[in-house]
């Protein structure tokens, strides 16, 4: 059998990943706390500016030659003209030269750059607790990851080209006041201006700099929420209403950015004209030296193509003061992801789980959500190795709870939870979580063959063993019957499958995991009645050999148990067989007539 490629299929990328982090130091400026990752870039980084630097160099010999062949070889009838003119043109190819593989580097370093911080959020959000995703929008995760990255990483590359522009100034202003320091002083007389309004302008930018980003993540959110729920909206007839929705907030973006635009036409003029004010003046007390014959006619040329490269870097000063509060507003949007900390948290020294015999219990638990809901007071459970125990009561009684704070996707606020005598929060969560298998009443697949979607948690399974989970599912033959079988692609979420469908795809995915501990959460509720005994049969081998717990709805699900749990206000109020719990439990009796009757 061929290998295949890894579970969210497709051929691994030759991307290395990031070899540095984001600084920790919340006191330091942003752009400290970026610099470990440009840095590991530093080869291509150094080689871009140095190349840079080199060009512009060059660039700043030719107004020095042109001024040597105007005032020496044309007046002086010099013989030396043929060899100005070649000095002139090799200087230009290799200025040229030095330019073009510069931007390469530079463009390298900046989509290395963008990666990196891209795959640093994505790692950090993967190690984050369900408790931050209850909270926090995934149209503001879209926006962060993206737009956001790409304002700080264009700032964080480019900004230094513009200080490698402002250091050939240095050299520029250098063969000026070789020329004439009068004339090179009168050249100045504007840059105290100039840095007055630079700081201005970069006061006034912040603020809609940040709510410009906030507002492009409200879109993110409405159109993600639309994409992710259209099935909710063509049901209750709410296109209108979300196009209206989504203007609103398109609507709200588009004000920040004429906000925006209005700033930049107030003061970008005067970043950009105040230079010229200064070319003006040297033209006016130069040519007066050339008049009075002070200085020579290739020299004022010279010196006005000086004062051209001196004033470059000014004129993107504005350019530069907008993109770097830009990307100071998206960074510290950045940085409160980064800088947010886990709920769950391993402990110092947790060991990996070692299950032997997969007993569970639960001793006193107590557990609130983030919202204040109490959901388990008391909780109190015990279950034997290899046995099968359903767990039924009202909704929001905390069923779901159970199996989320076995697996920690939340801690617990008080007792404790325990495997085979290991309490859970000393363990690894890699490790218990390969030991607690979980199927969710809403499985999510991928967009993903069906094979890789089975096979996510075992990327390296054999094609058997993902047949044979699939057939103890009741999977592989309606698998059989798509068009490509196993290697048929679902659509996003897996809605080109019917639920109940969907439901056995991600029943065979935590199967061929073989976990010791398995946990069912309402898992068939999307399957019919006939499909789900089937099933069953197919189950109750493979559950004998493990500790199951079954989130239950059903009568026939609760059949699959040999002990049921009834619970209600987070408690344990009742516990037997079906048969002794249908005798004793009126809230038992009155759960199964409310199930039946959905």
């Amino acid at each position: 059998m061929a290998p295949r490629h890894s579970a969210i299929g497709g051929v691994r990328s030759s991307y290395p990943g990031p070899t540095a982090r984001i600084s920790r130091d919340a006191s330091q400026p942003w752009w400290r706390r970026v610099l470990p990752v440009i840095a590991s870039h530093r080869g291509f980084f150094i080689t871009a500016i140095s190349l840079s630097f080199l060009s512009l160099v060059f660039q700043t010999l030719v107004p020095n030659l042109l001024n040597g062949a105007l005032d020496h070889d044309l007046r002086g009838h010099s013989g030396r003209l043929h060899h100005d003119v070649l000095m002139i043109v090799v200087v230009g190819i290799v200025a040229g030269v030095a330019g073009v593989i510069s931007r390469q580097y530079v463009y390298k370093t900046a989509y290395n750059v963008e990666a990196d911080l891209r795959s640093l959020i994505y790692e950090h959000l993967t190690r984050l607790s369900f408790g931050f995703y209850d909270r926090v929008q995934s149209g503001q995760l879209i926006s962060r990851a993206n737009s956001d990255i790409r304002s700080v990483q264009m700032y964080s590359t480019f900004a230094p080209l513009i200080v490698v522009q402002a250091l050939s100034g240095v050299i520029a202003f250098g063969f000026m006041l070789s020329i004439s320091v009068r004339l090179a002083l009168v050249a100045l007389s504007v840059m105290p201006i100039l840095y007055v309004v630079g700081l201005r302008t970069r006061r006034v930018m912040f603020p809609i700099s940040w709510i410009t980003q906030a507002r492009l993540a409200e879109v993110a959110t409405v159109v993600d929420e639309n994409v992710n729920g259209v099935r909710v909206v063509k049901a209750f007839n709410q296109e209108r209403a979300e196009i209206n929705r989504l203007a609103d907030a398109a609507e709200r973006v588009a004000w920040a950015y004429v906000k925006d635009a209005h700033l930049r036409a107030v003061w970008s003029p005067w970043l950009q004209n105040l230079p010229q004010l200064g070319l003006a003046l040297v033209l006016f007390f130069g040519g007066q030296m050339v008049i009075h014959a002070q200085l020579g006619f290739g020299a004022i040329l010279a010196f006005n193509a000086y004062l051209l490269m001196l004033q470059a870097p000014f004129m993107m000063l504005g350019q530069l003061v907008m993109m770097g509060q830009r990307a100071k507003a998206s960074a510290e949007r950045i940085f409160e992801i980064l800088d947010e900390e886990p709920d769950v948290l391993e402990r110092p020294g947790a060991f990996d789980l070692p299950v032997s015999q997969g007993r569970v219990d639960f001793e006193h638990v107590r557990f609130a959500y983030a919202s204040g809901t109490l959901v388990l007071e008391d909780f109190d459970a015990h279950v034997a190795p290899g046995e099968t125990v359903a767990i039924v009561g009202r909704t929001g009684s905390g069923k779901s709870s159970v199996a989320r704070l076995l697996t920690r996707f939340y801690d617990v606020d008080a007792g404790t939870i325990r495997i085979d005598g290991v309490d859970i929060a000393d363990v690894t969560l890699n490790s218990l979580r390969d030991a607690v298998g979980v199927v969710l009443d809403e499985p999510f697949l991928f967009s993903i063959s069906i094979r890789d979607n089975i096979a996510y948690g075992r990327p390296e399974a054999a094609d058997e063993e993902i047949e044979a989970a699939a057939r103890a599912a009741q999977a592989h033959e309606f698998i059989e019957r798509l068009p490509e079988g196993y290697d048929t692609v679902v659509g996003e979420r897996g809605y080109t499958l019917s639920g109940g469908q969907r439901q056995r795809v991600a029943l065979a995915r935590t199967l061929l995991v073989n976990p010791p501990i398995l946990i069912l959460d309402d898992a068939t509720s999307a399957i019919d009645v006939h499909v789900e005994s089937e099933i069953f049969g197919a189950l109750r081998n493979l559950l004998a050999t493990r500790t199951t717990l079954v989130i239950a709805h059903r009568l026939s699900t609760i059949a699959l148990a040999r002990r049921v749990l009834v619970l209600d206000e987070g408690r344990v109020v009742a516990q037997g067989s079906h048969e002794q719990l249908l005798e004793t439990s009126s809230l038992y009796r009155e759960i199964l007539a409310q199930a039946e009757e959905l």
